[in-house]
């Protein structure tokens, strides 16, 4: 650095970089970040600069980091102006049809889910969360100590979330009834207030997954119960709390929680199993099932109360309503394989029938006129060996034994074939639950999206699954935006979810069903990879769910029932408190799906499909090119999932052979973590790659359109959102790490000579390596799609401009920097180990080549075992005969580890510290 003086702080180095910029101009080459990292590393190197002093730097920056989450929250919710949304919501009614259908209809579906998404410590959590609460910027350091994050975990995070949100409906209910009272005096008890239904699939998701248990779901379906229970409790007795009711909401409390703990013990002892099972299914006074006579006898109850106790009672009648016998709803799902494996047990001689062909709708069209139900207990669930049935036993014994009124989704995931989903209803109806489920297909893989409306038209066509629909009242599927944006590119996936779902009105209404509901349950996460638009809560929900899609439903007559998802503690931060929950349901009302104007004129976008759909499909094909490329594909795994923390109990690498890093394909790795590496390296290529591109042609054109459309601005406002964090140069940066001419330079003319060893190890040992060449192609590539964009962005208004943009993408830039100092760290401290001898097949190679690609905990174990600083000293054996042979006391390793070992350890654990900061810089959910 300039001044060797100065004290590393985000304003000196973002100072710095600022003038190292500059330099392009006149080297278009030069890589200011790198640069940064090289100042920083030779500062370190000499002892100028500490680790701990970097570790000082780090605080600040993470300070700085978790303020930008606050910020782009309080942007998002803007949580000081709910309860003014919330007035303007309420108050003012005159038409008490048109309130009572606009309060009793849930604007949304909000599910609780969960995945590798547990980015932030709680602490850092509730420093986010005071900061939005107050409008007070973060300014002292949070605890970023982690507890473990397993399932049971997970799921209490998950419960406190739904809590908030309990609280921050019940807020809104009160007001829309209170308001009722006032404007409709004689009618206001007709109102059944529903304006949102919550679930969770925390604890009952098994795709991807074999660590649940069957009887942790019970488990958790009981706490939930339980934890309900003594939350109505709670309501009624600040209510009455002399009211009669009271204490058969406790006594049921108390019995849910003592089954709740039975079934959290490990019950693979059939006597332990027959006692839970056995305490549960036995009749008993105090085993509540259905709070139907509960609520009929709250709102009977109201009916003669003063006006503030009335509405009172009324809130808690309909929060009755909308949870039932637990904190939500619940959503098992399961994997489309899973389902074929165990449909094919029943087909008999049709058991090896292509699962994709007419023959096989027709087996299983015979297979559901023949099905007789058949009764289940616990023991059954127990020698259950298929995943698929087993989740359909667990599903019949809550229903029969925990919640009779509730229904269920079970969801299936990878489903390509309609087939998958008669298979589902031959086992609902197999164990007589088919008028309490609802089974929802997800459509997410290319292949999903591409035949989807095929899948559509054939599965609303069969006779069975028509009377099903009906019975249930809904139509059910899941649109996901995780796998889709990582393989067909996030633009072109929202394009291809947007076209499904207009595709189901239409099988819907070619199919005689415009008098069931479409529940849409779009599963989306955060940070722009996965469908969740940064911009605006209106983009966040038109996003997932277009007004195009909108209009399609309204203007065929069919209800819609919007769902979508909030991931994991991260997501959950937009419930951290009742005031935050409150703000959040207030926005999503404010953009209410449920409620659409099918009047509204066509957007240009739909109208010139000569433009659109060309756009589209360029795009799409960017995008395959980039996943096809060999280029893409080893420098996303260039470092495994070492650039990542640890988010969540779900793996988030699929099980492979370690030692074949190097042939990594990208399907080995999940979709979130897919697009928190990207993040990582610098550019959101699933966002932002091909859009220029795709443009080119007809750029005039094309501009014009896209400038003249809402859904045209909201794609590119997701694009300007994502560019303007992103960084190709940082992508460049990477790959110098394995450029083994900068090894071999850094020494060059005697400055640094204490590493002129260490450097030369490295640069004969990179010479062969690939990474740096694959770092320089993808950078190209990207660099030449960018230049392409920013001429399209010069042909549309930038509706979205944020003045500190700028000092952002210097914080992100310091970040980077430091954490390239520390790998170059951690690369001249690993070949500098001396030489040990091979042991358990792992050679110093071995260990160097873990380091380079971040697997740091096997290096440094591997290290460890062959420096110990531990062994038998001759002193610690009482014998009689003598023996001078050793002489003297050996020391073992503490050196070697203190100069080498520690170190590399001390610099991973800053690097991944600077992985959650740029997280936060990115809003990123895991």
């Amino acid at each position: 650095m300039a001044d060797t003086n100065i004290e590393p702080t985000l304003a000196s180095l973002s100072e710095r970089l600022r003038v190292l910029h500059r330099q392009t101009r006149e080297t278009p080459l030069f890589n200011p970040v790198f640069q940064l990292s090289l100042d920083l590393s030779r500062k370190l190197e000499s002892g100028e600069l500490s680790i701990s002093a970097l570790g000082g730097l780090l605080e600040e920056l993470e300070t700085q980091s978790l303020d930008a989450r606050a910020n782009r929250l309080r942007r998002l919710l803007e949580p000081q102006g709910a309860s003014q949304r919330l007035s303007d919501m309420t108050e003012g009614a005159s038409d008490f049809d048109a309130f009572r259908a606009f309060w009793e209809r849930p604007h949304m579906h909000a599910v609780f889910t969960a995945h590798p998404t547990f980015l932030l410590a709680p602490g850092q959590s509730e420093a986010v969360a005071g900061a939005l609460a107050s409008g007070k910027p973060v300014t002292a350091r949070a605890s970023g100590e982690k507890p473990d994050i397993t399932l049971g975990y997970e799921h209490q995070c998950a419960m406190t979330a739904l809590a908030n949100a309990q609280d921050a409906r019940d807020t809104i209910v009160s007001a829309a009834l209170t308001q009722a009272q006032k404007a409709f005096p004689d009618r206001w008890t007709e109102i059944a207030p529903l304006p949102f239904r919550f679930a969770s699939w925390v604890g009952y998701d098994m795709d991807g997954r074999t660590d649940i248990k069957w009887y942790t779901s019970i488990a958790f379906r009981l706490s939930e119960k339980a934890e309900r229970l003594g939350r109505y409790a709670d309501t009624l007795e600040a209510i009455d709390p002399a009211h009669d009711i009271l204490a058969t909401l406790r006594a049921a409390q108390a019995r849910a929680q003592a089954s709740a703990d039975e079934f959290a013990g490990d019950l693979s002892d059939p006597a332990d199993l027959s006692a839970a099972a056995n305490r549960l299914t036995e009749d008993h006074p105090d085993k509540l099932l259905s709070l139907a006579p509960m609520i009929d006898q709250i709102e009977a109850d109201a009916e003669g109360a003063e006006a503030r106790q009335a509405v009172a009672l009324r809130t808690l009648a309909a929060a009755m309503r909308a949870d039932g016998l637990g904190m939500g709803w619940i959503h098992f799902r399961v994997n489309a394989k899973q389902l074929h494996n165990a449909i094919r047990t029943r087909l008999g001689d049709a058991a090896d029938i292509d699962l994709s062909s007419r023959g096989a709708i027709a087996a299983l069209r015979e297979l559901l006129a023949r099905v007789q139900p058949q009764s289940a207990n616990f023991a059954s669930l127990a020698v259950e060996s298929s995943t698929a049935v087993r989740q359909f036993l667990a599903m019949a014994q809550i229903l029969k034994h925990i919640d009779a009124d509730a229904p269920i989704r079970m969801l299936v995931a990878e489903c390509e074939q309609p087939s998958t989903v008669l298979a589902a209803l031959y086992f609902a109806r197999l164990f007589g639950i088919a008028d309490k489920v609802d089974v929802s297909p997800l459509f997410e893989t290319e292949t999903a999206l591409e035949h989807g409306g095929r899948f559509l038209d054939l599965l609303l066509s069969e006779p069975d699954y028509q009377a099903y629909a009906r019975a249930r009242g809904r139509v059910a599927i899941q649109t996901g935006f995780s796998d889709a944006g990582r393989f067909v590119g996030q633009i072109p996936a929202s394009l291809a979810i947007e076209r499904l779902q207009g595709r189901l009105a239409e099988a819907m209404a070619n199919n005689g069903l415009t008098d069931v509901a479409a529940l849409i349950f779009d599963t989306h996460g955060e940070s722009m990879g996965r469908g969740a638009h940064p911009s605006s809560f209106e983009d966040r929900i038109e996003w997932a769910l277009s007004p195009w899609s909108q209009r399609r439903f309204a203007r065929a007559g069919i209800r819609l029932e919007p769902e979508a998802s909030f991931q994991g503690g991260d997501g959950y931060l937009l419930f951290a408190t009742p005031d935050i929950a409150l703000a959040t349901l207030t926005q999503v009302i404010a953009s209410s799906p449920a409620h659409t104007d099918a009047d509204v004129p066509t957007d240009p976008f739909y109208r010139r499909t000569d433009l659109s759909l060309d756009f589209y499909r360029a795009i799409k094909d960017h995008q395959r090119e980039h996943l096809e490329s060999r280029t893409y594909s080893r420098a996303i795994t260039a470092f495994g999932l070492g650039l990542l923390n640890d988010t969540g109990s779900r793996k988030s690498r699929r099980q492979s052979d370690l030692a074949a890093d190097r042939d990594m394909s990208l399907r080995q790795i999940r979709a979130i973590p897919h697009n928190s590496i990207l993040q990582q390296l610098g550019y959101p290529v699933n966002i932002i790659a091909g859009v220029g591109s795709a443009a080119e042609s007809n750029i005039e054109e094309i501009g014009a359109l896209l400038a003249e459309s809402p859904r045209g601005r909201q794609i590119l406002r997701l694009v300007r959102a994502s560019n303007a964090l992103a960084s190709i140069k940082t992508v460049a940066a990477f790959g110098e790490l394995f450029n083994s001419a900068y090894w071999a330079s850094r020494p060059y003319r005697g400055t640094e000579e204490h590493l002129a060893e260490a450097c030369e190890a490295l640069a004969e040992y990179l010479i062969k390596d690939d990474r740096n060449g694959v770092f320089r192609r993808l950078a190209s590539r990207l660099r030449v799609d960018a230049l392409k964009l920013h001429r399209l962005f010069d042909l549309v208004p930038d509706d979205d401009p944020h003045p500190e943009r700028e000092s952002v993408r210097r914080a992100i830039g310091v970040l980077q920097a430091v954490r390239l100092a520390l790998l170059q760290h951690m690369f001249l401290k690993v070949v500098s180990v001396p030489a040990f001898s091979r042991a358990n097949d792992i050679s110093r190679t071995d260990v160097l080549e873990m380091v380079f690609s971040l697997r740091v905990d096997d290096a440094l174990a591997q290290l460890r075992r062959a420096f110990p600083t531990s062994f038998p000293r001759k002193d610690d054996f009482a014998l009689a005969e003598a023996g001078e042979y050793p002489m003297g006391e050996g020391e073992g390793y503490a050196a070697i580890r203190e100069t080498y070992i520690e170190p590399i350890e001390q610099a991973y654990e800053l690097c991944l510290r600077i992985t959650t900061a740029i997280a936060n810089e990115f809003g990123a959910h895991g």
